[in-house]
């Protein structure tokens, strides 16, 4: 499977078979980072805010997945969990899906805009993760590097990808909004292996065991 990330929470994946998932598409352009134009099968939101539900940035029919459901795609296979923006309910920030993908026979569990630590019925749900992608940018929209890390510690993925947190793209409203990616890299006692694009199977997983983060251009 090929992992690359375009910044914020949009990710793209593409199984062996060629099956392309996009998540969290915040349209063509998000301040400093760019989507290109691209062809996908699946395009996931796990949640209804502008910088995450950009579907329309993949042209042609694609296959929506916006809901807690299960659903079977191709060679992929979805599960989606209901949990919050915020750590009040939802009262402030709204619900979010948690969507764990397996592909090519990982488990990758893609957090959206995740805002409190899970409940062990969450963490239950979820189950087994190889690959986690979690916000670590807090500014009370997100998990901060402390939550993320502790979520990072009761989901034990083999391989954690931090998103959603300040880098030179975002500018100055960037390191207004969030915070960097350094706090979550200290929290979670690992130093990051960056990477340009993320080329990982179910025999190469352990070679990444750690944090990665990725280059967002």
């Amino acid at each position: 499977m090929k992992i690359k990330w375009f910044g914020q929470s949009a990710f793209l994946l593409t199984s062996q078979q060629g099956t392309v998932i996009l998540i969290d598409p915040f349209g063509r352009r998000f301040l400093g980072y760019r989507i290109p134009e691209l062809q996908a099968d699946i395009v996931a939101v796990t949640h209804d805010h502008r910088d995450h539900n950009q579907v329309k940035v993949v042209q042609g029919k694609v296959e929506l997945v916006n809901k807690p459901e299960h659903y079977t795609i191709k060679d992929v296979e979805i599960q989606g969990i209901p949990t919050f923006h915020d750590n009040v309910g939802g009262a402030k920030r709204g619900k979010n899906i948690v969507f764990v993908f397996t592909v090519d026979g990982l488990r990758i569990c893609h957090t959206g805009d995740l805002g409190h630590i899970l409940t062990a019925e969450q963490v239950q749900s979820i189950g087994k993760v190889d690959v986690l992608m979690l916000p670590v940018g807090g500014g009370g929209k997100t998990l901060d590097g402390v939550g993320a890390a502790e979520v990072m510690r009761q989901l034990q993925p083999t391989v954690a990808i931090p998103m959603h947190y300040s880098t030179k793209a975002l500018g100055l409203f960037g390191k207004i909004l969030f915070d960097r990616e350094d706090k979550f890299l200290r929290a979670a006692g690992y130093p990051g292996t960056e990477v340009k694009e993320l080329n990982i199977s179910q025999e190469t997983l352990e070679d990444y065991r750690g944090v990665v983060t990725f280059q967002y251009k």
